[in-house]
């Protein structure tokens, strides 16, 4: 069974940075594009970063763009998420995602709904 666990979280203020980290077994994360997405409260839950299996190509939200970078260490099975100048819209739940089929090692995509295994979530919360 495919078990994702994510760390990092915490609280930090506006401006700061935070890493948070997602660990898997049960599947080699070689062979699955990755994701992180987020839900903030009374928010719809909305994409992030994602990466290919190589971790040559990665999108990004918009929102995102230019502060978070999405990083994969696949001989240690983990995904990273460095998180810089925050903002407290950025605060959230934070939740990484892999892809159950193997596609190609240049594919990623930002829809939720083709990722297989989810975390259980970490909480990041940024104050102003």
């Amino acid at each position: 069974q495919v078990q994702l666990v994510e760390s990092g979280g915490g609280l930090v203020r506006a401006g700061g940075s935070l890493r948070v980290s997602c660990v898997a077994s049960g599947r080699t994360l070689s062979r699955s594009a990755m994701g992180w997405f987020r839900q903030a409260p009374g928010r719809e839950r909305e994409f992030v970063a994602a990466s290919s299996t190589s971790g040559l190509r990665t999108m990004y939200a918009d929102s995102v763009k230019g502060r978070f970078t999405i990083s994969r260490d696949n001989a240690k099975n983990t995904v990273f998420l460095q998180m810089d100048s925050l903002k407290p819209e950025d605060t959230a739940a934070y939740y990484c995602a892999a892809q159950g089929r193997y596609y190609s090692s240049s594919y990623t995509t930002p829809s939720e709904r083709e990722y297989d295994y989810w975390g259980q979530g970490t909480q990041v919360t940024v104050s102003s």
